[in-house]
């Protein structure tokens, strides 16, 4: 299943582009993002990086694959044993000095036909993620303003 959506990130590039690594996104998300890395140590925002996300009972795995702040281009992927792997695509448009447009594309697959639900389920919330992300982004862009 692929989902894509929009959102608009009221700041610079520069600024916004963080915001959506592993580390920066637990200053906005809201929920069980607390990304426990494996590599590098400390955690840090780079390609290469392996952590893992523990939401409920279900452990992630994810690898930050591409993290190319020049060519504004973020690719992670993760995998749940024996149910899904998921590629996430995040690129970066700036639109001016104080807003970038953020595109999120999703592509997930099951790894076994009874995850094919599961996958329907997060593809549906995926496509419904854009507003409650730029409410957040931005609230916390707004409150930590320099």
């Amino acid at each position: 299943m692929r989902n894509s959506f929009d959102l608009t990130v009221h700041a610079a590039y520069r600024d916004a582009a963080p915001l959506f690594g592993p580390n920066g996104e637990r200053g906005w998300s809201e929920g069980d993002w607390d990304p426990q890395f494996f590599y590098p140590q400390p955690g840090k925002d780079i390609e290469g990086a392996v952590f893992s996300i523990r939401q409920g009972s279900t452990e992630s795995i994810w690898v930050n694959t591409v993290f190319d702040l020049e060519a504004r281009h973020f690719q992670y992927v993760y995998f749940v044993p024996d149910t899904l792997v998921t590629t996430i695509d995040v690129n970066f448009v700036p639109v001016d000095a104080m807003n970038t447009k953020v595109t999120v594309v999703y592509t997930r697959t099951a790894l076994d036909v009874g995850a094919n639900g599961h996958v329907r389920q997060l593809g549906e919330k995926d496509s419904k993620s854009a507003e409650q992300w730029q409410k957040a982004i931005n609230d916390y862009v707004e409150k930590h303003k320099r």
